[in-house]
C-alpha cells in the first residue's frame, strides 16, 4: 500500500486559524505532494497542489493532553461539521481533531484547482498521505497516541491506514463502516468487473448518483436536526465516478481477504438496514445507505481484536441519529475507549 511521491506530505503546513464552525474550533491547512507521474486535469493550475484540512476543538477550559487524541474521518459526500461529537469527546477528556480529506469539504477548492473532481480519487493510498499529514500535525500539538474514528467510507480509509501503519494507531473506532458494496450479487460482482475496466480507461465516467432522501432527513432546512454546508454535503451527493468506485472496490477486496489491524477495534452499526429512500423517520432509524449485514460479516476480518456493538434505532451516521440512539452510540464509544486506552 504505498506510492512514491515527490515530497514529504508533512513538509509544508499553514498555522491554525478560526474554523468555519466558529468559536471553539480551529483549522489548519495540510499541503500534500502532487502524486508523481500523474497529470493534472485540464482545469488544474501549474502551481496548485492538493490539500487536506485539519480541524481541532479547543474547549473553554483549554486543550488537554492526558489521553490520546481522537481523529475523526468523514465519509463520501461528507465533511466534518458535528460540533456535538467533538464537544462530547472532549468532555470525556480526549483531545478532538477531524480531517477533511483532499477533495472534501474545506479542502474541495484546492482539489478543484489542482484538477480534481469533488470527492474523487482513483487510488485510496492517496488518503494514507492525508492521514500521515494529519497525524503529524496532531503530534505537533504535544499529544501521544492516536485514536482513529472513521465513518462510512472513512471507516474503510481508517481501517486501511491502521493496517498499513502498524504500531501507529492506539485504537480504531468505526461508525457504520463501508466494507462491501450494497446490492445484489450481480451488483457486487459482475458490475464491479465492469467498473474495474472503466476505471482504467475512463476514470471520470459517472456510473451512479446518490439518492437525496437521507440528506434531506438530516438537514434543518428540510425538517432535520442538523445544519451543514450544502455545497460540501449536497442532498444528492456528488457523482460516483468509475475510477473512485474501482478504488473503493479494491479496498473492499482487501478487507474481504483480511487486514491485519494491530490495535483494538470497535465497530458500531445500526440494528437494521433500511431502504435507500423514503420517509425521514425511516431514513434516521435505520442504515439507509449501507447493508448492516456486510459490516457484521466483514468486521472479524479487520484484525484480531474486533468488537461489534449494535445501536438500536441508529441512523447511517450514528452520531446524527435521533437523540436516544445518538446518546447510546456516544456513550458506547467513549465507555469503550475509557476501558481500552
Amino acid at each position: 500500500m504505498g506510492i512514491d511521491r515527490q515530497a514529504d506530505p508533512t513538509a509544508a503546513e499553514d498555522g491554525w486559524v478560526e474554523d468555519v464552525l466558529g468559536a471553539g474550533f480551529e483549522a489548519r491547512t495540510l499541503r500534500l505532494p502532487v502524486p508523481a507521474g500523474r497529470r493534472r486535469g485540464r482545469r488544474g493550475r501549474a502551481d496548485a497542489a492538493p490539500e487536506a484540512t485539519l480541524v481541532r476543538h479547543v474547549p473553554d477550559d483549554g486543550p488537554r493532553t492526558g489521553r490520546p487524541p481522537v481523529l475523526y474521518v468523514h465519509g463520501f459526500a461528507d465533511y466534518f461539521f458535528q460540533r456535538h461529537l467533538a464537544q462530547e469527546v472532549a468532555r470525556r477528556g480526549y483531545p478532538f481533531y477531524a480531517v477533511d480529506l483532499r477533495g472534501h469539504g474545506r479542502s474541495i477548492d484546492a482539489w478543484a484547482a489542482s484538477g480534481g473532481d469533488p470527492n474523487m480519487v482513483d487510488d485510496l493510498d492517496l488518503y494514507l498521505e492525508d492521514l500521515d499529514a494529519a497525524a503529524a500535525a496532531v503530534a505537533e500539538d504535544g499529544h501521544t497516541g492516536l485514536v482513529l474514528l472513521g465513518h462510512s467510507t472513512g471507516g474503510l480509509v481508517t481501517a486501511r491506514y491502521a493496517h498499513a501503519r502498524p504500531g501507529r494507531v492506539t485504537a480504531l473506532v468505526l461508525n457504520s463502516p463501508w466494507l462491501d458494496l450494497r446490492g445484489s450479487w450481480s451488483d457486487r460482482v459482475l458490475a464491479t468487473r465492469a467498473v474495474y475496466v472503466l476505471g482504467r480507461v475512463a476514470p471520470r465516467t459517472v456510473v451512479s448518483h446518490l439518492g437525496g432522501d437521507y440528506g434531506r432527513a438530516l438537514h434543518r432546512t428540510t425538517g432535520g436536526e442538523w445544519e451543514y454546508d450544502l455545497r460540501w454535503k449536497p442532498f444528492d451527493g456528488f457523482p460516483v465516478r468509475a475510477g473512485w468506485l474501482a478504488a473503493i472496490r479494491r479496498g473492499h477486496r482487501e478487507v474481504g481477504r483480511g487486514l491485519a489491524v494491530d490495535c483494538p477495534t470497535l465497530v458500531c452499526t445500526s440494528d437494521r438496514t433500511g431502504p435507500d429512500g423514503g420517509e425521514a423517520a425511516l431514513m434516521l432509524s435505520t442504515d439507509a445507505v449501507l447493508d448492516v449485514a456486510h459490516m457484521h460479516a466483514r468486521a472479524p476480518r479487520l484484525g484480531a481484536a474486533v468488537e461489534v456493538r449494535v445501536i438500536e434505532g441508529g441512523a447511517h451516521d450514528l452520531a446524527l441519529s435521533p437523540p436516544a440512539a445518538r446518546e447510546t452510540y456516544l456513550s458506547t464509544v467513549l465507555d469503550w475507549l475509557d476501558a481500552t486506552v
